[in-house]
């Protein structure tokens, strides 16, 4: 074990408020971005969750965050063409307006709810892969919706309750779990329902989910019918629509502006805390390091074993800002709060939080200046 972690162990409570501010840090940023990419994840679940292997799209679509990705009817039928092509289905929605039927000292709840639409036959490509049997017999009464739990509250209904949608009485005949959005309950019913409720518009369909016969050429089937449309639309895989959905988010200028805020705050604490917390720990132990030096040890070598120290703290930290954000992302779903959080950003974090930890201990060598082994006969 080396000296600087073996000191990290023994002396851990000069170490504990460095710890803590590069958790906090960690948490700051991760937090805010788990929670708007989570109102992103579910506004697009059934997507995600789909077994489609590609998504076309409007052609100058960057994400389904951003514009209209709806699509004339007749390119739906020019994707067969492909011969890897083996199902396509519309993404079909709408948004309307909701409205509970009170009980004895209930109050009436009028509430706008985002529509989605799914086909109920076995192996339908709209069909999410986490939905179970009792999902497709509860939507294939007409007029029957499925919602997530957090969303009953929200509209004041609960299982097997009537209410009003778009003028048309409906059924919550099923709850569905993980598919919370604070932003506006979702609904999920049938095509045909949804057919009842409104009727379609016979040009336009929303945007195309489609099944290859090999899913592991998605890449190439995708490029192949973007050279096929021509300009018509835009394919992407799902991966990679997910992950233009949570650019797009993320680029929304008000979170842009709050997560820069959210960033530079958590840097200076970071930082601030970590710098002086090393600094005076190191202070503590100056006799030691004079003493070292004493024994021959170099200057250098008394930076490494600083730079060491600062290395084990932002280690330390990181597991730390892993329990806590666990944490959180626990309270956040048993508030009914989404939380998601890409591989990307944790990566950023990680070297965000580091670069503190090290940066800190860079800031604290001068105070080794104070080693010199004549302090000693003092």
């Amino acid at each position: 074990m080396s000296l600087a972690l073996s000191t990290l162990i023994y002396e851990w409570r000069r170490y504990l408020a460095a710890v803590i501010a590069l958790a906090f840090s960690g948490l700051l940023i991760l937090a805010e971005v788990g929670m708007f990419v989570g109102i992103g994840k579910s506004y697009t679940a059934t997507i995600d969750r789909s077994p489609a292997d590609i998504i076309v799209t409007a052609p100058k679509s960057e994400s389904l965050m951003e514009g209209d990705s709806s699509l004339p009817r007749r390119v739906m039928p020019l994707l067969y063409l492909n011969p890897e092509v083996v199902q396509v289905g519309d993404l079909a929605g709408a948004g309307a307006q909701f409205r509970n039927i009170p009980k004895a000292n209930q109050k009436v709840k009028v509430s706008g709810v985002q529509l989605m639409a799914v086909d109920l036959q076995p192996g339908a490509v709209t069909w999410p892969t986490d939905y179970g049997q009792d999902i497709r017999l509860a939507l294939s009464e007409p007029f029957s919706v499925v919602m997530d739990e957090t969303a009953l509250k929200t509209l004041g209904v609960k299982l097997g309750d009537k209410a009003i949608l778009n003028g048309h009485l409906v059924t919550i005949r099923a709850v569905l779990h993980n598919y919370a959005n604070i932003n506006q309950p979702i609904l999920i019913l049938s095509r045909d329902t949804l057919t009842l409720l409104r009727e379609p518009d016979p040009q336009r369909s929303g945007a195309l989910m489609v099944r290859i016969r090999h899913p592991e050429q998605s890449i190439l089937v995708r490029d192949q019918l973007n050279a096929m449309g021509k300009g018509q639309f835009r394919a992407w895989t799902r991966n990679e629509l997910a992950r233009a959905n949570d650019n797009a988010l993320m680029k929304d200028q008000t979170i842009g502006v709050m997560m820069n805020f959210t960033i530079i705050l958590g840097f200076c604490i970071g930082v601030g805390i970590t710098w002086q917390t090393l600094r005076g720990a190191i202070l503590a132990n100056i006799k030691e390091f004079a003493s070292l030096r004493a024994l021959g040890v170099s200057v250098g070598s008394l930076r490494r074993i600083v730079l060491e120290l600062a290395f084990w703290v932002g280690v330390v930290g990181l597991m730390a800002t892993a329990v806590f954000v666990w944490g959180v992302a626990a309270l956040g779903r048993a508030g009914g709060v989404p939380m998601s959080f890409p591989l990307s950003y944790i990566v950023e974090a990680i070297a965000l939080l580091m670069f503190i930890a090290l940066g800190s201990g860079m800031l604290s060598l001068g105070i080794l200046k104070k080693s010199q082994p004549a302090d000693l006969l003092r």
